[in-house]
């Protein structure tokens, strides 16, 4: 059988997941603290007919070697943290990051997750949490009777907020960032958040705005990196190499029903 049948499929294969990833980051282009991802291929394994360096007569050898390939496979799917654009909501508990850092929050089973939404909310109890209810880390409670529009934040993460009837701010919290070595080995987990690993090193906590870590700016989200017009290029090419795998195929199918026609 004609290997080109093989490759070609191989190749569709490949360019299919390709086309599922940028489609998966033009879905979220709108998704606050997205980061896009992008496919990395490697080839396959090589028929090795000849190897270089094979004799070929009398104090002759081959120069270069026969090699014939068997196509390509999705090696890796790296997730690019490039900065974000900020975008001004003028809501209090918004809170976006300007540099390298993730906002912790506790799920429900007791784990961490990592984020870069900082879409944050006011629950019942007062404390600030995430729209699906999962605690700011480390915890802030904000004081009974506080009023909404006097919640303050600073670059460094400090929290102050004013009681109804008290002009005088009280501080309520400290907001805390946690980097790793490794962003692109974190984990997606969905909801916007991002699990540790061991690929992706332990998280270093820190202060906003001390060496290392970003700082936070208060009434403003940071907007997905996805570059639509760069996503769209990427998805003409990934296209256009789907065409030309699928095109392989019906080549070789043309030359077996050639060889195949030979006998009548």
């Amino acid at each position: 059988m004609i290997n080109s049948l093989w490759i070609g499929a191989v190749g569709m294969s490949a360019q299919q997941t390709n086309i599922d990833i940028i489609s998966n980051n033009l879905a979220n282009v709108n998704t606050s603290g997205f980061k896009k991802s992008r496919a990395e291929f490697e080839d396959l394994l090589y028929q090795k007919v000849r190897m270089a360096g094979t004799p070929i007569m009398d104090e002759t050898i081959s120069p270069v070697p026969i090699q014939i390939g068997y196509g390509a496979k999705v090696a890796a799917t790296q997730k690019i943290f490039a900065q974000g654009a900020l975008q001004h909501t003028e809501v209090r508990t918004d809170i976006a990051i300007m540099g390298d850092g993730f906002f912790r929050v506790q799920m429900y089973d007791g784990s961490f997750g990592y984020t870069r939404d900082g879409s944050f909310k006011v629950d019942s109890n007062g404390q600030i949490v995430t729209s699906e209810g999962y605690r700011l880390v480390p915890e802030v409670i904000l004081p009974d009777g506080f009023v909404y529009d006097e919640i303050n934040i600073t670059p460094d993460g400090r929290i102050f907020a004013k009681v109804a009837g008290n002009d005088t701010p009280i501080p309520v919290g400290q907001i805390q960032l946690f980097r790793f070595t490794n962003n692109a080995g974190l984990e997606a987990a969905g909801e916007n958040l991002f699990k540790e690993t061991q690929a992706s090193g332990y998280a270093i906590p820190g202060t906003p705005g001390s060496a290392g870590f970003g700082s936070v700016h208060q009434g403003y989200l940071e907007m997905s990196n996805v570059n639509t017009v760069e996503s769209m290029v990427n998805l003409i090419v990934a296209q256009r190499a789907y065409e030309f795998n699928s095109k392989s195929i019906t080549t070789a199918d043309s030359l077996l029903q050639t060889a195949i026609g030979m006998k009548r």
